[in-house]
């Protein structure tokens, strides 16, 4: 089934039983620097579901990212996880809640090791499995390393290796994929694929094709607008 939302299209499927609801938008509007980068945005993310976010630079990929993480207000309309408000029930929804950013947030004089370990333990995570998670994103041997001496695929992995641990049920994620070799994007697909199987739901973005079957991965295309 295709839902046409003034410029978004959205992508999904008819049948969503035996899954629940985790996170729904509700009639959402967007603007920066006063231009309208989507209105009137209803959205409802199941278990299971693999949610796409594509379209041009500055269609508001991010800024859409950012609101269903409550880091961002938006203009009009309200995001609930569960059914409940994620402004007025925070800290239950950032604990089932994992977001990592277009930025890998890598601290250039901390080794990777430390960088992992830091924000395993600032998410709640077991900062003592930082070790054996490196060794799934293939930093095992840089583990001693510092930030700084590394490259930008490697900051990448550092950030994206929380994913291993999390226990999250909802996963945002802004261009995971970006610094990210072919066998690394082929690992995530997989681990994205055992989240949704497992209850969870993925958001995505990338400007790449998933190479996932067409009605796996729900759409969501926003488009460029000029006003």
């Amino acid at each position: 089934m295709i839902l046409l939302v003034n410029s978004l299209n959205i992508q999904c499927s008819d049948n969503q039983n035996n899954k629940s609801l985790l996170l729904s938008a509700n009639a959402l509007t967007c603007i920066r620097e006063d231009r309208i980068l989507f209105e009137t945005l209803d959205l409802s993310i199941y278990s299971g579901d693999i949610v796409q976010v594509e379209g041009p630079n500055g269609s508001g990929k991010t800024s859409l990212l950012r609101i269903l993480a409550g880091l961002s207000q938006p203009y009009d309309g309200s995001v609930l996880f569960q059914k409940q408000s994620i402004s007025e029930h925070a800290d239950v929804f950032h604990q089932n809640l994992l977001y990592i950013g277009h930025l890998p947030g890598v601290k250039g004089e901390m080794t990777a090791q430390e960088n992992l370990e830091f924000n395993l333990a600032l998410h709640g995570n077991d900062a003592a499995t930082a070790e054996e998670t490196l060794e799934k994103v293939n930093l095992l041997g840089f583990e001693d390393a510092l930030a700084s001496h590394l490259s930008a695929g490697q900051h990448r992995r550092i950030s994206l290796a929380r994913l291993w641990q999390s226990s999250a049920p909802i996963w945002i994620l802004d261009e995971p994929f970006t610094a990210i070799d072919k066998r690394g994007v082929s690992e995530l697909e997989q681990l994205f694929l055992a989240h949704a199987e497992r209850g969870g739901c993925v958001i995505l973005t990338t400007h790449q094709d998933l190479s996932f079957p067409e009605d796996r991965v729900k759409k969501v295309t926003l488009d460029y607008r000029f006003y």
